[in-house]
């Protein structure tokens, strides 16, 4: 399989194996749409995102292999009290990650994670639901 569908894949197995605050189940899809009414429940997916490689040496390959982290839901109110809690999962996941190796795939290695912005004004005024999105970045040499 491609690399970054091996190291997507990784990623929603740590997910799920994973402690959180809050329960979650992590899917990984190409295309995360889902329809409002499915959004009242918590959702967690992972999508393959991008690729860098670069020569390290006459023999092997660097690869920095980002995938994004969606967490989704759809709000009754946009109160801080059903912000915060979300607020928080995001970071408890891009702490989860930080320095972390994949199980299920050893050889890569956390990078980096950004998470900009922290959520999206827009679905929260129009649709309102909680968007977060972290880019997540794991390098494997090979």
């Amino acid at each position: 399989m491609a690399l970054i569908v091996d190291i997507a894949d990784a990623v929603v197995t740590e997910l799920n194996a994973g402690t959180f605050s809050q329960e979650l189940t992590a899917a990984r899809l190409y295309r995360p749409e889902f329809d409002l009414k499915e959004m009242a429940a918590l959702h967690v997916t992972v999508v393959p995102r991008g690729v860098e490689a670069v020569t390290v040496s006459r023999t092997s390959v660097q690869y920095d292999v980002s995938v994004d982290v969606a967490v989704q839901k759809k709000l009754s109110t946009e109160t801080n009290a059903q912000i915060d809690p979300l607020m928080g999962l995001v970071e408890e996941i891009a702490t989860f990650f930080r320095l972390r190796r994949l199980t299920a795939y050893p050889s890569a290695s956390w990078l980096r994670t950004e998470n900009e912005p922290v959520y999206s004004p827009g679905h929260l005024e129009e649709l309102r639901q909680f968007t977060s999105v972290l880019t997540v970045t794991f390098r494997v040499v090979k």
